[in-house]
């Protein structure tokens, strides 16, 4: 139903990519804004500097990691938000410039996306206004 794809931010921009979304804290290097064809570039939803630090000085295991990132997106009101948008708009291409997209954030980020969605789409069908965007929507709808 939603196409979240995970992409490296040196790969050739694609025409199918859809709303290509840099997760990452850092920009990465050798690279121009102009060149990348951005539609964001949205850090709050990339690890911590301090959990992304201890991850890549094997301070802490894979699991470890993955727990600790999905706490805090979990503790991060709202964080996902503008991804779910993107995503509920058409394809979402999430962009790093990590080596092994397999082996980076951006397989956890792509899975609490589609969580918060299903969930959201859940309590949707219960008629209910399930995230701050459907509120506002329904706010604005009852103050015309």
């Amino acid at each position: 139903m939603y196409e979240i794809y995970l992409k490296r931010v040196y790969s050739r921009t694609m025409l199918e990519d859809g709303a290509r979304v840099l997760v990452d804290r850092l920009w990465p290097r050798g690279k121009r804004r102009e060149n990348l064809s951005l539609a964001e570039w949205y850090r709050d939803a990339s690890p911590s500097r301090t959990l992304r630090n201890q991850w890549h000085r094997n301070e802490i295991d894979d699991a470890t990691f993955a727990r600790c990132y999905r706490d805090e997106i979990s503790h991060a009101e709202d964080c996902l938000v503008p991804l779910m948008r993107w995503c509920r708009q058409g394809r979402l291409t999430l962009l790093s410039a990590s080596r092994n997209l397999e082996q980076s954030h951006l397989p956890i980020l792509r899975e609490a996306i589609l969580e918060a969605l299903y969930e959201e789409d859940r309590q949707a069908d219960g008629e209910e206004p399930s995230s701050p965007p459907c509120y506002a929507a329904q706010l604005s709808r009852d103050c015309k």
